[in-house]
């Protein structure tokens, strides 16, 4: 049986914020399935933070793709690393997308909001409210919990103020999906004493790019780039406060003197200028601005080893969804993380590489200088990375989870 779906999300397609990325291949399998989809959204604006050149003149823009229905809206963007900026600009954003959601032509089926911004879950409970159906909040990360452990928000008057705005969030929510157990443990204690609390479903993410394939690693990134044979080391993504880049220029600096190793750094965010300064006195140490979706594959495998770098006490708050795509190129990973999390168990359970205590560089280096001389077992994880992935998630069987959740509900 069909339905009708409204999906609230800050980020889509073309924009490359991997969240956009993520619900962007969810409504196109439902879509697939014969769902009529209606988006709420923002003007393309994740890579620099500001709206995109040829998204920029209009406070929003609709358009129509079979059975989706997009709106995109003014997202004001701010400087990422003034908090009270973006948090002001989640509300202009929030406010704006409010209006819009409950504007449309109904009846839906059940309303999807994504978080973050937590807004956007009372957002999709006026929409909810409006269209009597139920609403499903999508937890990519959990806020304040990150911004208050990375030194964010120190004020106890504004973590309480926060901590009561989340528990209503949810409270408002039928059901709330979160990326790993993890997560859902941390949900769980929040809502323990909520009357009527909301069902809290693990729904993992999945790889973004079925173009994502093991190639040779002699690209023409590397070409471009002059990585030459070197041994590559890699961070490709997100460039903010909660991933350790000290661990990868103390390395750098560890290997300074050897010619065939170089670490490379490809993204943006808000350590970007910082890092850049770094890598000028570093000359094995390359830093490289976010690449086209398209070029993913070809980034992806001009790495010979992967990072994934969570500081001290975020791995229980956030699953970075990058390890199914490095699964994806055939590549292993080194990931520095809190033991017994997620993205520990991911690694460990697929043998796709290996997993160390977080912001521990002895432990970190040692691991590293055993996969940089070993070859032959770097390429052996690269494999079973792929095959675990194989195995596991895929857009379409995450997207029939949703739908499962719904029709549930609907009974």
């Amino acid at each position: 049986m069909s339905m009708r779906l409204l999906v609230i999300t800050p980020h889509f397609e073309p924009d490359t914020a991997p969240t956009g990325i993520i619900i962007t291949s969810l409504v196109e399998q439902w879509a697939k399935q014969g769902h009529q989809i209606e988006v709420v959204t923002s003007l393309p604006w994740y890579e620099k933070h500001e709206i995109e050149s040829d998204w920029k003149g209009k406070l929003f823009r609709r358009e129509e793709k079979e059975s989706v229905n997009i709106t995109r809206l003014h997202p004001f963007p701010q400087d990422k690393s003034k908090l009270l900026q973006r948090f002001t600009s989640f509300l202009a954003f929030s406010f704006l997308a409010a209006i819009v959601s409950s504007a449309k032509r109904g009846p839906f089926d059940a309303v999807i909001a994504i978080s973050p911004p937590l807004t956007l879950g009372n957002v999709g409970k006026i929409a909810a409210i409006r269209y009597r159906c139920k609403l499903i909040l999508n937890l990519q990360d959990i806020f304040p919990d990150v911004a208050v452990a990375l030194g964010k928000i120190k004020s106890r008057t504004s973590i309480k103020l926060l901590e009561k705005y989340e528990k209503f969030t949810y409270k408002g929510s039928d059901a709330v999906t979160v990326l790993s157990k993890d997560l859902e443990e941390n949900v769980n204690r929040k809502i323990n004493r909520i009357k009527s609390p909301p069902q809290v479903e693990v729904i993992p993410n999945f790889l973004i790019s079925s173009s994502i394939k093991p190639k040779d690693r002699l690209t023409n990134y590397r070409e471009e780039h002059q990585l030459g044979e070197k041994f590559v080391v890699m961070y490709a993504g997100n460039l903010g406060n909660s991933q350790s880049f000290e661990l990868v220029t103390n390395a750098a600096k560890k290997h300074d003197q050897r010619d065939d190793i170089i670490y490379v750094i490809n993204g943006g965010g808000v350590m970007s200028d910082r890092l850049k300064q770094q890598a000028n006195e570093l000359k094995n140490l390359l830093v490289v601005d976010y690449q086209p979706i398209e070029r993913l594959p070809d980034v992806l495998a001009s790495a010979d080893l992967h990072l994934v770098l969570l500081r001290t006490g975020l791995g229980e708050m956030s699953v970075p969804s990058k390890i199914y795509s490095v699964f994806a190129s055939g590549r292993p990973v080194l990931a520095s993380v809190d033991p017994e999390t997620e993205i520990e168990r991911i690694v460990t359970e697929s043998g796709g590489g290996i997993a160390v205590p977080p912001d521990d560089f002895s432990s970190f280096v040692l691991a590293l200088e055993s996969l940089i001389e070993n070859s032959e077992l770097c390429e052996e994880m690269g494999k079973k990375g792929r095959i675990w992935l194989e195995n596991c998630y895929s857009s379409k069987t995450i997207a029939i989870s949703y739908l499962d959740l719904i029709r549930q509900f609907n009974r």
